[in-house]
């Protein structure tokens, strides 16, 4: 598996529904890519100084991340699709 490294954070994005609160069915290729996603592995924490900040999420989390984050980076890993993003870009805790 895929360990990220200091305040890196592996999702699992979760596909919302394709119907609006109406009734109307939005098309694959009109729908926006989901801004959930589920805590698949967590760095240790980013370094302050000499003192190693902790995470916030862990593995298993579902979380609502940046849309636009800007370091979102789409990955492949064992044929799956995942986003590796700061844990910064990520905007809290959905329980």
């Amino acid at each position: 598996m895929f360990k990220p490294l200091h305040n890196y954070v592996l999702l699992e994005r979760i596909e919302e529904d394709n119907k609006t609160a109406g009734g109307i069915i939005i098309p694959d290729n009109a729908r926006e890519k989901p801004s959930r996603g589920r805590v698949i592995a967590t760095g240790d924490g980013a370094m302050d100084g000499a003192v190693r900040v902790p995470m916030a999420v862990q593995t298993g989390d579902i979380v609502l991340f940046a849309k636009w984050a800007s370091s979102a980076n789409e990955v492949k890993i064992d044929g799956k699709d995942y986003v590796l993003i700061k844990e910064n870009d990520i905007l809290g805790i959905l329980q």
